[in-house]
């Protein structure tokens, strides 16, 4: 029989559960007052469909008429946005990643495409933003460049049709570019879901895509992740006045122009074949894919993040950028890891989700969680083995200058000659092979053994003095690490990574959409030397990169050129070398003739930024004539890195 005691009781033990169950709930399920519906406790969280997401297609008048057909042209957008917010009229903010790939060569380590339904409704969307982020209160924009995929228009190649084919989305993302439901004719379509903020992200085109479009200043750009992105077309396809082994921009145009639109892209492929010279030359073509000479107009925050040894997309284009900034005043954060051209995702996957979704919910929701305080740059110092720095160049960075005399670098006065005669079959790997070894095609200079480690935080210079014996020469610059050390094999396949069999899962799927990406570990080496840094140059633009000038054979001259930006700390019982040789085979295509080189070293230095100042370096190496470790094997470089992916 229940009485009144014992109904009293259980009320009592119910209550007393509620309030204990209260107590220990989720942090999660409370809402952030103020911010999105998705954010609670400070994070944005899963709770909106992603099966029931919205998914469409608008197409965004460009403005602009670069195919020479009647109008102007329109790009695609494709968009996924959950449904919920629209329903109770709450506006969401957008991520962005406008690409030419989506249709000829795929995104990420699995090359996925966009796929569309019978009806032509966006069904796959590449990479793991959609999964992961639309659930969490974003839409994701993916959007085919000019001249791709389902979009009008001409590839120009980081020009204005390339810049505006994400801009005029912002644009229209903002009330200010007018969308349709059809790439042509079709109803006007409007925004009403998006409270116009928007972040772009990408890796190699897609981020270089952003950089340009922040250089910009257009409204509504909150924030950018460029990864493995250009900053300076020039600085892709030349190397003060050096050709780099990168093709030309006419043959990248080819290779990702739809089959629609190529027809009619003749004179855009003329002018980039025209205004891109071969002998090196600054051109107005140049001029108008130069990001950094726009810096100022950048108002968006930026996550640089590059892989120190990426030879397809040199450091240079992040370094120069990241100086750039720096004048602006915008938030910034880099990540540096040991990758060649490899995507965050694909090296460091769970801290690069958790990072990136921190950064996006700040900059797009307005989360104070506290990553704009946090360190600014992450630095792979082994593989998987991460430091970071409260600044980038780190803290306590000095700009150095060390001279130069034979075989041998000095903070003392530079003083004697050396020399070398180009090459062209030869590269960096078998001159660090070779470094204590004198031969021909290449001259190195060395400091003792380090007693305490020397760490480098940034972008260098060389300056040489040099006589060449013929009427052209290319000039290589080389830092290299002398000693042995596990690292990324940059140079293999996977420039650093190796593909597993195994998957893992980053956000909800669908039938046509897997968030479930192969998983990746880092794919090392041991080897006797590391290069660090590099840097390229052609003598005939010594005086500047306007025009070439006429080179006599025997008359010396000073040029002054720049090592890629980098952070390495070459450790105690290492040596630090510089090699100066002619052309890096694979890397730079060779001059017109093969000179004979001779350095006045009383008027050549080296300058480097580093973490102290030189006053540390111990007394010059000297060569023993031997090799640089028994047994070592010469490491073999993939030529012709090409694929800009």
């Amino acid at each position: 029989m229940i009485t009144p005691r014992s109904r009293f009781l259980a009320v009592l033990a119910t209550l007393l559960l509620a309030f204990a169950a209260a107590l220990v709930a989720p942090a999660a399920a409370r809402a952030t007052p103020g911010q999105p519906a998705s954010v609670r406790n400070g994070t944005s969280q899963p709770v909106y469909s992603y099966a029931n997401a919205i998914r469409e297609t608008v197409w965004v008048d460009t403005g602009l008429d670069n195919d020479g057909r009647s109008g102007t042209d329109r790009v695609a957008a494709d968009i996924i946005r959950p449904s919920e917010p629209a329903a109770a009229g709450q506006k969401i903010p957008v991520i962005m990643d406008a690409s030419p790939y989506y249709s000829c060569c795929g995104r990420g380590n699995e090359s996925q495409l966009k796929t569309y339904d019978a009806n032509g409704k966006p069904v796959q969307f590449p990479l793991f933003y959609d999964n992961y982020f639309v659930p969490r209160g974003y839409a994701v924009v993916l959007v085919d460049t000019a001249g791709t995929n389902r979009s009008q228009g001409c590839v120009d190649v980081g020009g204005p049709a390339d810049v505006t084919s994400a801009k005029a989305v912002i644009d229209w993302l903002n009330g200010r570019a007018n969308g349709y439901s059809s790439v042509t004719g079709g109803s006007v379509v409007n925004p009403t879901w998006t409270n116009g903020s928007v972040g772009m992200i990408g890796k190699s085109w897609d981020g270089t895509i952003a950089n340009g479009v922040a250089a910009t200043g257009v409204q509504g750009l909150k924030t950018i992740v460029p990864i493995s992105a250009i900053s300076s077309w020039y600085d892709y396809y030349r190397s003060d006045g050096a050709p780099l082994y990168s093709g030309t921009p006419a043959d990248l145009a080819s290779d990702v122009e739809s089959s629609t639109a190529a027809p009619n892209c003749s004179t855009v492929q003329s002018q980039l074949a025209s205004g891109s010279p071969s002998n090196g030359n600054w051109s107005s073509l140049w001029q108008a894919r130069d990001y950094v000479a726009s810096a100022a107009n950048v108002k968006a925050s930026v996550f640089v993040v590059h892989g120190m040894e990426d030879l397809n997309v040199r450091d240079i284009n992040f370094s120069q950028w990241w100086s750039a900034l720096a004048q602006t005043g915008v938030d910034r954060k880099i990540w540096l890891s040991q990758t060649g051209h490899v995507d965050p995702f694909d090296y460091r996957r769970s801290a690069w989700v958790d990072t990136l979704h921190d950064w996006f919910d700040h900059y797009l929701m307005g989360v104070d969680n506290g990553i704009q305080n946090g360190p600014v740059a992450d630095v792979e110092r082994a593989p998987d083995q991460w430091t970071q720095e409260q600044s980038w160049p780190a803290p306590g960075t000095v700009a150095s200058t060390l001279n130069l005399t034979p075989g041998a670098l000095t903070t003392g006065a530079g003083s004697g000659s050396a020399g070398f005669t180009d090459n062209p079959s030869l590269g960096e790997d078998n001159w660090a092979a070779d470094v204590d070894r004198t031969t021909s095609e290449k001259t190195a200079f060395t400091t003792g053994a380090l007693t305490q480690p020397l760490q480098m935080s940034g972008q260098g210079s060389i300056t040489l003095k040099v006589t060449p014996s013929t009427k052209s020469a290319h000039l290589s610059a080389v830092l290299v690490d002398l000693g042995p050390a596990t690292i990324r094999n940059y140079e293999g396949s996977g420039e650093g990574i190796s593909t597993l069999s195994t998957r893992s899962c980053w956000g909800d799927s669908t039938a046509g959409d897997s968030a479930c990406f192969l998983d990746t570990a880092a794919d090392t080496e041991q080897v006797g030397y590391t290069i660090f840094s590099r840097g390229w140059a052609d003598l005939g633009h010594y005086a500047g990169l306007n025009s070439a000038a006429t080179i006599t054979p025997g008359k010396a001259y000073t040029i002054t050129f720049n090592l890629a930006g980098t952070d390495h700390v070459v450790p105690a019982g290492d040596r630090l070398a510089l090699i100066v040789a002619g052309t890096d085979n694979g890397l730079l295509n060779p001059a017109s003739t093969r000179p004979k080189v001779t350095i006045d070293l009383a008027h050549s230095s080296l300058q480097l930024p580093l973490v102290g100042g030189a006053g540390t370096l111990p007394a010059a190496g000297k060569h023993t004539g031997g090799a640089l470790l028994p047994g070592l094997t010469v490491r073999q470089s993939a030529a012709g890195r090409s694929s800009f992916q």
